[in-house]
């Protein structure tokens, strides 16, 4: 885990990014709603608000391997938010987010129903879906749980 730290406040400007630009290229074509993602959802007013409440940087982890390319937010046994930077996916980096997050007590999370690559992910590092489902607020989707399968794991 020598890459994954707590974030700091010197990490606020890549999280925003992060998070801003990777929930566009996941959800829109699950939402369809622009004004939403390129209105609503903007990178300094979330930089901002991390500045603004820097304990909110307790809970997120960032992956940083020379400058920070994922991060993950755990709060808890539920694990909030996982997003790898775009032009780093595919190299490992979420699973090592995932996994430091279930070693933490990271136990269980939720997903949109819809997006399908994230449910084969989190099942591919031991999370299987629970069944249960309720509406994605202010939205038209729902959301599924997912738990860690501690039995399934290795690590």
């Amino acid at each position: 885990m020598e890459h994954i730290r707590q974030a700091a406040t010197k990490d606020v400007s890549r999280i925003a990014e992060i998070l801003v630009f990777t929930k566009r290229m996941n959800y829109r074509r699950i939402f369809h709603n622009d004004k939403v993602s390129f209105g609503e959802i903007q990178v300094y007013p979330l930089a901002q608000d991390l500045l603004e409440h820097p304990e909110k940087l307790r809970k997120i982890w960032v992956y940083d391997d020379e400058f920070v390319k994922g991060m993950i937010h755990v709060d808890g046994e539920r694990i909030q938010e996982l997003y790898v930077d775009f032009f780093f996916e595919n190299q490992g980096i979420g699973g090592k987010l995932l996994d430091f997050a279930c070693q933490k007590g990271g136990r269980y999370l939720w997903v949109l129903e819809k997006n399908e690559s994230a449910i084969r992910f989190y099942e591919r590092h031991h999370f299987r879906l629970t069944g249960e489902k309720q509406p994605e607020e202010g939205t038209e989707e729902y959301i599924v749980k997912m738990e860690f399968n501690i039995s399934l794991y290795h690590g």
